[in-house]
């Protein structure tokens, strides 16, 4: 079923912390429903919205990294690609930055 994909640790990690999220946060809106509220993002957002948006920003980043691993290894003159654990933890810190200020 899952043969599809390259299931490496990295995205392993990347995609059970997504799962976990959306647990927590499930139980989180149940628990103390959200109120709209305006922060650095242009429109007004719920914790679900930036979530959301964090969400994609992250999977963005991640892609971005992948994309360009062989380009930064020419750019920096490095032995091999950059770790993916660089982007997801570049990625992590995003997700939290939309979530508490966005």
């Amino acid at each position: 079923m899952f043969d599809w994909m390259a299931w490496t640790t990295p995205v392993a990690v990347f995609f059970s912390c997504i799962a976990l999220m959306l647990i927590g946060m499930t139980l989180w809106e149940i628990r103390s429903p959200s109120t709209e509220r305006k922060g650095w993002l242009p429109i007004a957002t719920t914790r679900g919205d930036r979530l959301f948006i964090g969400l994609l920003t992250a999977a963005y980043i991640n892609l971005i990294w992948v994309g360009l691993g062989e380009k930064m290894t020419q750019w920096f003159s490095l032995e091999a690609e950059p770790s993916v654990w660089i982007s997801f933890v570049l990625s992590m810190l995003v997700l939290v930055l939309t979530m508490r200020k966005g």
